[in-house]
């Protein structure tokens, strides 16, 4: 139930940080969205020994973090579930790649070690751009400016429906949670035997509801599409932050800044 009611918290929490202001609060939710994505395409792209690109590559991020006030370290609190299965994805590649890459010290540094570092670094700035994405845009708005690019409204809608009704289900979740723990006092969790009629009622309580809200729906005129926030017009200043960015990073890919810095350092 604390976790439960814990979770509600954070995806309040998550509301209230996306209608926030700042400088990135109050760009177009379509500059946002086409950055990200820009920015996750370059850092994919970056072959599985380019370690030390990485470092470069997050600085763009931590940027816009600053500048959207964000700390970066709620984005790592948010993220612990997946962080674990972002570091397991690449953990069996220094067992399959040993091909020694450099020495230091006594410790021969392999090729798999490389590109699990390279790996878990790539998904850590990938998780991190789509964070700083949700956290400064309503997802509303998201899901209008998806229709601004011809996404099709049936995946629209069903995002939206998604993200908007999962607290219902939470609830609902919590509630019988509750009577569970009243009826079994001080047993911890649910017991396995219930396991089964515990998911079907919450089944069946999860579509009386969702009959109950399409109902509410079809009464305010919905006919199936939602009418978008109305988005602003996009300005000079979201045209400048798309194009900055895109030559920005274009920028970083193209050159080795890390290299250029190390041989600056050398000297």
């Amino acid at each position: 139930m604390e976790r439960l009611d814990r979770a509600l918290g954070e995806f309040r929490q998550m509301e209230e940080l996306a209608v926030s202001d700042s400088p990135i609060h109050r760009l177009h939710p379509l500059a946002k969205f086409l950055t990200t994505v820009l920015y996750i395409l370059i850092v994919v792209s970056y072959p599985k020994y380019a370690l030390r690109a990485m470092p470069v590559m997050a600085l763009f991020p931590i940027l816009l973090y600053q500048i959207a006030r964000i700390p970066l370290s709620l984005c790592f609190y948010r993220l612990r579930y997946i962080l674990p299965l972002v570091c397991a994805v690449g953990l069996f590649n220094p067992f399959f790649d040993r091909t020694p890459a450099f020495q230091v010290g006594a410790l021969t540094v392999t090729g798999g070690m490389i590109s699990f570092l390279t790996l878990l670094c790539k998904g850590v700035l990938c998780l991190t751009a789509s964070f700083l994405l949700v956290a400064t845009t309503r997802f509303d708005a998201l899901c209008a400016a998806l229709r601004k690019l011809h996404v099709p409204s049936l995946l629209t809608n069903l995002l939206l429906l998604t993200y908007r009704y999962i607290t219902v289900l939470m609830e609902e979740a919590s509630a019988m949670t509750t009577a569970y723990h009243l009826r079994a006092p001080g047993q911890k969790g649910i017991h396995i035997s219930a396991w089964g009629s515990f998911l079907g009622q919450l089944l069946l309580r999860s579509m009386d509801r969702a009959e109950d809200l399409f109902r509410a729906m079809q009464l305010r005129g919905w006919h199936g599409h939602f009418h978008y926030v109305d988005l602003p017009s996009f300005t000079a200043r979201d045209a400048a932050y798309v194009c900055g960015g895109a030559a920005l990073l274009a920028l970083v890919r193209l050159v080795d800044i890390a290299g250029l810095v190390g041989s600056l350092l050398v000297r």
